[in-house]
């Protein structure tokens, strides 16, 4: 039960983090802080290379340790899906996010259902193993029958939950991209 807790509690996290990049209207250091750029050859998160600050709401700015980071963080933003153009102004990167389209708005919206959609993908295969579990316990007589249909009906509850969990985190996401 314990696993099962830590496996639907990690799809959740896993959930908030994909979203977490989803634009809405307002500058956000989230929106760009997880990029991987290639720096000195190596894939490195954004956030470890530069400084992330947004002194106003529609603008990122962008200023790396290293200025032989400016490049690959330009780079790195032109090729993520953010569709963003960078603008490299002296030591730094500025992003102009532009205002958001009735178009834009339900794609993003389209992308939140996809990245919901394999959030309950990856809460059903983790309820079929914990259910399989349970099962092959009850075959080892390492538990009553009675037993495996209270463990049956917990994983139940746990996964439900989280269905809720899921749902809850999209809407707020969704109403969040509808008002930007």
């Amino acid at each position: 039960m314990e696993t099962l807790k830590e496996k639907l509690n990690k799809v959740i996290d896993h959930l908030k983090s994909e979203i977490v990049s989803l634009r809405t209207g307002r500058a956000s250091p989230a929106l760009v802080e997880d990029l991987q750029v290639d720096y000195y050859g190596v894939k490195t998160p954004l956030k470890a290379v530069a400084s992330i600050s947004t002194p106003d709401p529609k603008q990122i700015v962008i200023q790396p340790w290293d200025k032989a980071a400016l490049q690959p963080i330009e780079k790195a933003i032109q090729q993520s899906q953010l569709g963003l153009n960078p603008v490299v102004d002296g030591a730094q990167v500025r992003l102009m996010l532009p205002q958001l389209t009735e178009e834009r708005r339900k794609d993003l919206i389209k992308i939140l259902k996809q990245k919901m959609e394999e959030a309950r993908i990856s809460v059903r295969k983790t309820r079929e193993e914990a259910l399989r579990e349970v099962d092959i316990l009850e075959k080892k007589k390492e538990i009553s029958e009675d037993e495996k249909f209270r463990k049956k009906q917990d994983v139940q509850k746990m996964v439900d939950e989280t269905n809720k969990k899921i749902e809850e985190i999209g809407a707020h996401k969704e109403k969040e991209i509808l008002e930007g």
